[in-house]
């Protein structure tokens, strides 16, 4: 037997406020189950499926485990800057000169998640080679 992953659960401060960042980011909704003040929010989106939890105590270190995210529909830096006016911030650069490399980001409760190239991008590149 073995286990499969159900939920990545996210600690945060206001889950439905965060909740709701992250549908806006993965083109999903929080769960119709969860509304402000509660203490929970689902979000479930293609392929993965968020569990943002309220807890009393506040972010105090780098994230051990973080999202990095593949546009689907834009390149990395319309996506980055999609996600910016969502309220993200750029935490550090490493794209590089030869589009290879990613950006860090932040929610707006300061959880790191990266930014790579899109499918299209890389293939782009392979093909250019």
């Amino acid at each position: 037997m073995t286990s499969r992953v159900r939920h990545v659960t996210i600690d945060c401060a206001d889950a439905y406020r965060l909740g709701t960042f992250w549908a806006e980011v993965l083109g999903a909704k929080v769960s119709d189950e969860d509304e402000p003040g509660d203490d929970e929010a689902l979000v479930a989106a293609d392929g993965i499926t968020l569990l943002f939890v309220q807890v009393p105590e506040g972010k105090s270190a780098k994230n051990r485990v973080h999202v990095d995210l593949e546009p689907q529909d834009l390149t990395r830096e319309e996506e980055i800057e999609r996600l910016l006016s969502l309220g993200a911030t750029l935490v550090s650069d490493h794209r590089r000169p030869d589009g290879l490399g990613w950006a860090t980001l932040a929610d707006i409760e300061g959880n790191e998640f990266c930014v790579e190239r899109s499918k299209g991008e890389r293939a782009a590149a392979a093909a250019g080679q």
